[in-house]
């Protein structure tokens, strides 16, 4: 009988242990795929430094290029929807400056991120004004967005 009861929990561990090791992990989502793409940024492009950094115009210059090419996908207050992530972010705030510039030039479209190198360059880098501006977001966050601490 002192078998059996051994036997059967031995058997409901290893099920147990069997049943943890199938559940599928669960792939990353379209958001941090899109975020792991400033990482791929050339350490060339993302020691590159912001030529507007000081200007006090900048960042208001591209908060309106942002209204006008951006917040469509990213909302208004870059917290993102589902067309774009937030860009309230750590990944996004923790960026450098030329990372930011090397994704907007080249886009990821594959995931939906447009490639913006028409767009002049000092456009961009008000661009990039901006959105380090904005820091994380403390406020709701759109819907499939990460979490922000």
């Amino acid at each position: 009988m002192i078998r059996i009861f051994f036997t059967a929990g031995g058997f409901l561990l290893i099920a147990l242990f069997a049943a943890a090791q199938a559940e599928p992990s669960r792939p990353p989502s379209r958001n941090a795929l899109i975020y792991a793409e400033l990482a791929k940024a050339p350490s060339k492009a993302a020691a590159r430094r912001n030529p507007l950094e000081n200007d006090p115009e900048a960042v208001a210059a591209g908060e309106k290029l942002f209204g006008e090419h951006c917040a469509n996908c990213h909302g208004e207050a870059a917290n993102g929807s589902k067309r774009g992530p937030s860009l309230r972010v750590d990944p996004v705030e923790s960026a450098t400056p030329g990372a930011l510039f090397w994704l907007l030039t080249n886009g990821v479209v594959r995931k939906g991120m447009p490639v913006w190198s028409k767009l002049p360059e000092p456009q961009r880098w008000q661009l990039v004004s901006y959105i380090k501006s904005l820091g994380a977001a403390s406020g709701p966050r759109a819907e499939g967005q990460p979490e922000v601490h």
